[in-house]
Formats: C-alpha cells, sequence, structure tokens
C-alpha cells in the first residue's frame, strides 16, 4: 500500500486512474485470477469505480444511491459512511437486477430446507415388538 502512495504522490496534478486499474485489475486481482475472460469483467467493473466521475457529487456506484464514494475527510466520516450501509447489500451493488435477490433467497431456503431433510431419521427405533 506504501507503494501505491508514492505512486499517486508522483502525479499531483491529476489522479492517474488508468494506472490505479491496472494496478488493482491486473497486478493485484488478476495474479489470482487466471481466466482471460474473468481479468476482463474485472477491468471493466473497476472502471466504474476508478474515474474522475468520482469526484462529481451526483456520481453513484448503484442505482439507488445508497453507494458512493464519500467526500474527503477525517477517517471518521469514512467509517460512519460505512457503517449506514445496508448489512445485506441489495443486488445492486453488485451489478445485478433486483431480482438476482429473489434467486439468492430461494436457493437458500432450498438448501436450508435439503440440510433439515438430511437430519430427518429414516424410521427404525426402539421398541422390543411387543
Amino acid at each position: 500500500m506504501r507503494q501505491l502512495k508514492i505512486f499517486i504522490e508522483q502525479y499531483p496534478e491529476k489522479t492517474p486512474f488508468d494506472a490505479l486499474n491496472y494496478l488493482t485489475g491486473q497486478c493485484n486481482y488478476g495474479g489470482r485470477v487466471t481466466d482471460a475472460n474473468d481479468r476482463i469483467t474485472i477491468e471493466t467493473i473497476l472502471l466504474d469505480f476508478f474515474t474522475d466521475r468520482i469526484f462529481s457529487d451526483d456520481y453513484k456506484f448503484s442505482p439507488s444511491g445508497i453507494y458512493y464514494a464519500p467526500k474527503h475527510g477525517p477517517a471518521e466520516s469514512y467509517v460512519e459512511y460505512a457503517a449506514q450501509l445496508p448489512q445485506f447489500p441489495m443486488p445492486e451493488v453488485f451489478g445485478f437486477h433486483e431480482n438476482a435477490a429473489i434467486t439468492k433467497e430461494l436457493n437458500e431456503t432450498s438448501n436450508l430446507l435439503n440440510a433439515v431433510q438430511q437430519t430427518k431419521q429414516d424410521g427404525g427405533g426402539g421398541g422390543d415388538g411387543n
């Protein structure tokens, strides 16, 4: 992280978003991603975050406006912003349609019911047949 800070400080007149995208998408995460299409996906997603538009008050990361880059301020202001975010984020934060939440809930319910079913006894039991 220290190296990134030094790198950014070399360009005080403009934030090097292209370089940040490359460092994050290729060097940091890209080193763990082996599929070429996944790398392209990561770089494309990062374009929404590493952009000059982030400095605009009306630029949001999601349609609801809940997710955005907070204004520059003390560390506590970032903690306060993070604390007000939903504990269980809606699919929009991941770029999915709101119907993805329905699919997630159906899958969780199905997994729970399957787990309960597996704990069910198949029969047998005590008694001496009398």
